[in-house]
């Protein structure tokens, strides 16, 4: 089940919680992805929180918003980029997206797989994607003051698995999120502290929402196919006999 559009907007832009998850999960996407030189750029879901910082240099940035969720206008004060689409029908051509970033897509939704297949399709050879989904095991999704309260949380290897299911291939993953999901004025000010010490004790304390970068996986081709067979083949490795003296 899809958040509403207003709520997910009033988290991110009018809590002092939704702020510091902007600033926390953005920080972790600059780390997986430091720059987006001429390349298109796409956030599903509602990823348009963290894609602010490839405005400038992307070639192109778009922000898709399934139509169970809605869509509002971002970024204010600039063209446009948001998009109201279906689940399983993007408004993309295929393989053209370098960068794809899912955020409050793929949890909330009741057909995964069919997204996925969908992500698949438009990411172009050689880009990569990076889902970011609530952890199982942390506090985030626990939570119903949160989004990431809501929907299915992963552990990690459940969202690989599925990924792998659908032809991605993992390559890197991460947590983010060791700060508690509390308004309390104490927490917001430790928030930075948490954080620093969630990385180096993650074994201790589970980060509130897992981030893994996938690229498609390239099969090789099988079959019978074409096979061309040398009838006379050249012996030129194989000993040949001694030359007799005439």
């Amino acid at each position: 089940m899809h958040l509403d559009v207003q709520d997910l907007r009033n988290f991110y832009y009018r809590s002092p919680l939704g702020r510091a998850v902007q600033k926390t999960v953005r920080a972790q996407v600059a780390a997986f992805w430091p720059e987006a030189q001429g390349q298109t750029v796409v956030g599903y879901g509602f990823a348009v929180p963290f894609l602010r910082p490839y405005l400038a240099d992307a070639r192109r940035v778009i922000g898709l918003m399934p139509a169970p969720q809605g869509v509002v206008g971002w970024p204010q004060g600039m063209p446009n980029i948001s998009v109201l689409c279906e689940e399983t029908l993007w408004p993309l051509e295929t393989g053209h997206v370098d960068k794809l970033l899912v955020v409050h897509g793929l949890e909330t939704s009741e057909l995964p797989g069919a997204v996925l297949d969908e992500c698949l399709r438009v990411l172009g050879p050689g880009g990569s994607a990076l889902f970011i989904v609530p952890n199982r095991a942390g506090l985030w999704s626990r939570s119903d003051r949160t989004p990431f309260g809501y929907g299915r949380p992963y552990s990690q290897t459940q969202l690989e698995n599925q990924l792998k299911t659908h032809n991605f291939l993992p390559e890197r993953h991460a947590t983010a999120l060791y700060q508690p999901p509390s308004e309390r004025p104490f927490w917001r000010k430790t928030a930075g502290m948490w954080e620093r010490m969630g990385t180096k004790l993650s074994f201790v304390a589970a980060g509130g929402v897992l981030m893994v970068e996938a690229t498609k996986r390239v099969q090789a081709p099988s079959g019978p196919g074409l096979r061309d067979t040398v009838r006379k083949p050249l012996g030129v490795l194989r000993p040949q006999p001694e030359a007799k003296p005439v």
